[in-house]
């Protein structure tokens, strides 16, 4: 572990917290019972501690427990959200408004709807990222079933007015989803004061295991399943429950609710801090609102070097990424960045856990290319 790069990349993913992990190891190997066998005390022991996770992951958003159902992570919710709602409507409501800096999960599903009948608006945003109001405004007035707009993006950080979006789409009688991937846990969300319909989020991006998320599906809206076989989660989502995951998703929740707020302002400073030693040195201009952003999240671009040289030259020493983690595999500029009209593939995502260690001049490795073998 000692020779391993600076891992500036948490917007990836994050490690799993040694409280989850402990919370989790008993449904390993001792409460090892399936959540649905309900004949004996080993599937009771496992139901109790999905109920309790529910419960956990409910109270950080202000939602009520069996409003929560357990997926695979962000993508599968995205999926269940917009596909259900599309096919449980089907033959009345066609009309899908998102945007283009949205995550790929949602543009590749909201792709594939059009395939099949759908009709989306793809609202553009400008050069600081914020949504086109006056084109929201006008694509509200073509009959939507659904509004999908991430919360914070997850390549600038920049957050969007959501709850002033939701009231909108709710004038219009359209559902409000929104991407809370990178916001859930890290900033504050309430679904009832936000006016918010359905919401996604994942355990890794804070500090829980890989594998398991879910999405909050407020009481009354009706889902077609993606997954049939057994009615699990009321029918929501079928399948054997991973009970170790919701404990861990759980337990991350419940150490976000209590830690939030600290972590939000250490991370900041460090945000600020680290910011401050790059634009000292004239090399970067960063992307995205200033005021209206994440501070977990810090996406520049480099003024006099090429990010995929960079990354390339100092991979031994640092680990940062060019984008999101889901794109990192295909060498094309970001469609992030190309939408608030960036189209130079020049910028570099950075993003931070609240660990004092960061407030320390790591930024030099950003701004100075000299040769680094012997740190």
């Amino acid at each position: 572990m000692h020779n391993l790069p600076l891992y500036l990349d948490y917007a990836a993913t994050t490690p799993v917290d040694p409280r989850v992990l402990e919370a989790m190891l008993p449904y390993f190997t001792e409460h090892f019972g399936n959540a649905a066998s309900t004949t004996h005390i080993h599937g009771e022991i496992a139901r109790k501690a999905v109920e309790n996770g529910r419960q956990q992951v409910a109270g950080l958003i202000n939602a009520r427990p069996e409003e929560i159902i357990f997926t695979s992570g962000s993508t599968e919710s995205i999926n269940m959200a917009l596909k259900g709602l599309f096919w449980a409507n089907s033959g009345k409501r066609r009309h899908i408004i998102t945007v283009k800096t949205e995550h790929k999960a949602v543009l590749d599903t909201c792709a594939w709807l059009e395939e099949i009948g759908a009709e989306v608006t793809y609202l553009d945003v400008d050069e600081e990222g914020i949504i086109n109001w006056d084109q929201y405004e006008k694509a509200l007035e073509d009959d939507p079933m659904l509004v999908s707009v991430m919360h914070a993006n997850n390549e600038t950080g920049v957050i969007q007015e959501i709850s002033k979006i939701s009231k909108m789409a709710h004038e219009y009688g359209a559902l409000f989803f929104t991407d809370a991937t990178q916001s859930f846990g890290k900033v504050p969300i309430d679904v009832l004061q936000e006016n918010i319909d359905m919401l996604c989020f994942s355990a890794h991006k804070i500090y829980g295991p890989k594998g398991i998320g879910g999405l909050y599906l407020k009481k009354g809206i009706k889902l077609v399943p993606l997954v049939h076989g057994g009615g699990h989660q009321w029918g929501g989502r079928a399948g054997t429950l991973n009970v170790p995951g919701i404990v861990g998703l759980g337990e991350a929740a419940l150490i976000a609710k209590v830690e939030m707020y600290d972590h939000y302002k250490t991370v900041k400073k460090i945000k600020d801090n680290f910011e401050k030693q790059l634009n000292g040195g004239g090399q970067i201009k960063i992307n995205g609102k200033l005021n209206q952003r994440s501070p977990y999240i810090l996406n520049f671009q480099l003024l006099k070097s090429s990010p995929d040289q960079f990354i390339l030259n100092n991979r031994r020493f640092l680990a940062v990424s060019n984008g999101s983690a889901c794109n990192s595999e295909v060498m094309e500029i970001s469609h992030v960045l190309k939408a608030m009209g960036l189209f130079k593939n020049s910028s570099i995502r950075v993003s931070f856990i609240p660990n004092e260690v960061y407030i320390r001049n790591y930024s030099t490795f950003l701004t100075n290319d000299q040769d680094r073998s012997s740190i």
